[in-house]
C-alpha cells in the first residue's frame, strides 16, 4: 500500500515509545488532515466537454455507471465524487492514523460514527469529523478514536508550548495517555513527547522493530521472493477497512455498529450500498 511513512523511522519510533510505556495506557487518538474540497456541488456537472484527445473516457469510467466526461472528474478531482473517491479520509487517514492502528494494534471497530455540514449523494463532504470505538486489545484498554478533515483540527493540547505547532500543521496525530501525549506529523512523522518536561527525560527504548530499506526497495524485494514489505496486503487491507468504515457512517448518516466476520453493519441494512457497490456490465467482479 501506498503508505510511504510505514516504512519510515518516524512511525517505528512512535510504537516502540508507545509499547515501551511512554505516556502510559492510551484510551484516545486524534488524527486529522487539511486535505479536502476537491469538488463542489449539490450533484453533477451540468456541461458535457469533448473529451480531450488521448483519453478513453469509457476505459477511465471502469466498473462506474457511464456519466459524459468533464474536467470535474478528470484527471486529479474525481477522488471528491463519491462515485470515484473517498473523500480526505479515504486519501489521507492510511497515512495519518497508520501510527494509531499499528502501535495500538488496532483491529476493527464496534462501532463508527460521522457528521459533517451536509452529505450530497454525488459530491464528497467538504470537511468531517469521524469517531471510532474499538475494544479492548490484551492488556491495552478501549480507545476512542477521531479522525478530522476539511480544516478541522483537535482541541490544541494545553501542553503545547506557545510557539510548537500541532502536529505536522495541516497533518498529524494525537496520541493522549494516563501519563502524557505523544504527537507525530503527518506521514508517521517524528513523535514528541508532551509535556517537553517528559520529552526531556524520556530514556528511548531499544530498537525492536526491523527498519525499512525504503518503501520502494521493499516492495521490489518482495517482489524477488524477499520478505513481506511492512505495508504489504494484509496490514494494507485492515487500514483500509478501518478508515473506509468512517464513509459508511457518513453516507448512512446514523452510528453503525459493525460486524466485521460477516462484513456488515449490524444496525443499518442500507449500508449494504456502500460496503459492496454494484459495477456496471462488462466490469463485474465476481
Amino acid at each position: 500500500m501506498g503508505n510511504q511513512g510505514h516504512s519510515g523511522e518516524g512511525i517505528r519510533m512512535t510504537c516502540e515509545w508507545i509499547w515501551a510505556g511512554a505516556i502510559g495506557k492510551i484510551t484516545e487518538v486524534h488524527a486529522w488532515s487539511d486535505a479536502g474540497g476537491w469538488a463542489k456541488g449539490p450533484g453533477r456537472p451540468k456541461e458535457t466537454p469533448p473529451v480531450p484527445k488521448g483519453l478513453n473516457w469509457d476505459l477511465w469510467l471502469g466498473p462506474r455507471d457511464y456519466r459524459p466526461y468533464h474536467p470535474a472528474y478528470h484527471p486529479y478531482n474525481w477522488r471528491g465524487w463519491w462515485a470515484f473517491g473517498t473523500g480526505a479520509i479515504g486519501d489521507m487517514a492510511c497515512h495519518n492514523l497508520d501510527p494509531a492502528v499499528w502501535a495500538l494494534k488496532l483491529e476493527a471497530p464496534i462501532s463508527v460514527e460521522a457528521s459533517s455540514p451536509g452529505v450530497d449523494s454525488e459530491v464528497v463532504s467538504q470537511c468531517a469529523i469521524y469517531r471510532y470505538n474499538f475494544p479492548a486489545r490484551g492488556d491495552m484498554p478501549p480507545v476512542k478514536v477521531t479522525w478530522y478533515d476539511g480544516g478541522l483540527r483537535p482541541e490544541r493540547p494545553e501542553e503545547l508550548e506557545e510557539d510548537q505547532v500541532l502536529g505536522g500543521g495541516g497533518n498529524g496525530i494525537l496520541f493522549i495517555g494516563e501519563k502524557g501525549k505523544i504527537m507525530c506529523g503527518g506521514w508517521g512523522g517524528t513523535p514528541v513527547i508532551l509535556p517537553q518536561s517528559r520529552m526531556d527525560e524520556f530514556q528511548k527504548p531499544p530498537k525492536t522493530i526491523p527498519r525499512s530499506k525504503g518503501h520502494h526497495r521493499d516492495w521490489l524485494d518482495a517482489c524477488k521472493g524477499g520478505p513481506q514489505p511492512s505495508s504489504n496486503f494484509e496490514y494494507a487491507a485492515k487500514l483500509t477497512e478501518i478508515v473506509l468504515l468512517g464513509n459508511v457512517a457518513l453516507r448512512t448518516r446514523k452510528k453503525i455498529y459493525w460486524d466485521h466476520e460477516n462484513m456488515r453493519a449490524k444496525n443499518a441494512p442500507e449500508a449494504e450500498k456502500f460496503i459492496k457497490e454494484t459495477y456496471r456490465k462488462g466490469w463485474e467482479v465476481a
